[in-house]
């Protein structure tokens, strides 16, 4: 690639993280991973919510972590000596995840493609309201869906509601499963220089799909100034939050890795 050096800081869990930097690196983009968003079990004692898929038209994962608790939840319930599918798991409920890293770990922990709906990579966006687009045929009122995201620390859901209000809008009951919590990172000396120093170089660049790491990022580092700092988001609402948390540049990216990578030289 031509041009000035870019630095694309990636700022997903840290599963996610590392293979987003692996497909860039193999790309020829360099990157380095800074996960804002920790992923954590539930604590002893915290309610995961309805687990038992019989019930539900559709089950709603949010992200990767999402499907990998779920699953992990539902074996660990299971009787002793007892394994079950993935099948069995999620019994006759179509599966909907916002975007291609939760399809895939859905495929991964066994569920059969045909039974996996998400928003197509054309559409350009990964959100609720681009997989309501994709699923909303499948329902009729008085359907139910069960959603299946995280916790704050305290393991309250955490997350966007927009797809339960629309869903509730049509007829459609929705209950939510809380299944892993997402925690603020623990930031240590080589993130505070690496953070300094995206302020300092427009060869740095901040990669946000959350608007919950943009308020992680300014709770763990506060006192920075971040006029001078580059920031690309996913979606046109996280690069509004990136705006109002002071990041002097702000483009809105595409969310799949390859249109990102194909989109990189327009950016530089």
């Amino acid at each position: 690639m031509s041009g000035a050096p870019l630095r694309v800081i990636v700022t997903r869990p840290a599963r996610e993280a590392k293979r987003w930097v692996g497909a860039l690196h193999a790309r020829g983009v360099d990157a380095v991973a800074l996960p804002l968003i920790e992923i954590a079990p539930l604590l002893p004692g915290m309610s995961a919510g309805p687990l038992d898929a019989r019930p539900y038209a559709a089950l709603m994962f949010v992200s990767a972590a999402a499907v990998e608790g779920f699953f992990a939840l539902g074996r660990a319930a299971a009787p002793p000596g007892r394994a079950p599918t993935a099948v069995e798991l999620i019994a006759q409920a179509r599966c909907w995840a916002t975007g291609p890293g939760t399809a895939l770990a859905l495929a991964s922990a066994g569920v059969p493609l045909e039974r996996i709906d998400v928003p197509p990579t054309a559409a350009g966006r990964f959100d609720s309201e681009a997989l309501w687009a994709q699923v909303q045929g499948q329902l009729q009122a008085g359907s139910r869906v069960l959603r299946v995201r995280g916790s704050d620390a305290a393991g309250r859901p955490a997350g966007r509601d927009w797809l339960a209000g629309t869903l509730e809008a049509a007829g459609v009951a929705v209950d939510t499963a809380v299944v892993y919590r997402r925690l603020p990172p623990q930031l240590d000396e080589a993130a505070r220089v690496l953070a300094a120093a995206s302020t300092r170089s427009a060869g740095h660049v901040w990669l946000f799909s959350s608007s919950e790491a943009i308020a992680h990022l300014l709770a763990a580092l506060p006192g920075i100034d971040w006029g001078g700092a580059r920031a690309w988001a996913t979606h046109p609402r996280i690069a509004q939050a990136a705006r109002a948390a002071g990041f002097g540049s702000v483009d809105e990216v595409p969310a799949s890795l390859d249109a990102l990578v194909a989109s990189i030289e327009s950016f530089r």
